[in-house]
């Protein structure tokens, strides 16, 4: 690897495999809980999967669309297959782990995280498209 290219790497792809490393972790955690009551606990635990695969996605498109220079589309594309894909991944992994269950409805979770990251920078490139960036608000 030439030197540019290991910069790049370190740059757009080692948070990715961090973070997707970090994911990984937590899923293997037995009975992961936040300490909270049960209504509490549920909903932490339901909007951290939103926010944690939010976050996976958005390093991907990164990396993706800032790092390899993928156009828009095609970045956000390939970042929601991919992303939604490790989320299955990671629900096949908890069925392995004990005290840990494979859920749908978890993907379903992370999918909602990802999906709405995705109509953020959806909304902020057509914002800028039109010309109403922050600074002229």
């Amino acid at each position: 690897m030439e030197k540019s290219s290991t910069f790049k790497f370190l740059k757009y792809w080692l948070p990715v495999l961090l973070w997707a490393g970090f994911i990984f972790y937590l899923s293997g955690v037995p009975n992961l809980n936040s300490g909270l009551a049960v209504f509490w606990d549920v909903f932490a635990r339901k909007l951290a999967h939103a926010g944690i695969f939010g976050f996976l996605f958005l390093l991907i498109w990164r990396a993706l669309y800032f790092g390899q220079k993928v156009n828009f589309k095609k970045a956000l594309l390939w970042s929601l297959i991919l992303a939604v894909g490790y989320a299955f991944s990671d629900e096949a992994h908890q069925y392995f782990v004990p005290e840990r269950q494979a859920r749908l409805l978890d993907v379903g979770f992370d999918s909602l995280g990802i999906f709405l990251v995705a109509f953020c920078l959806i909304y902020f490139k057509n914002k800028k498209r039109r010309g109403l960036d922050s600074r002229t608000l």
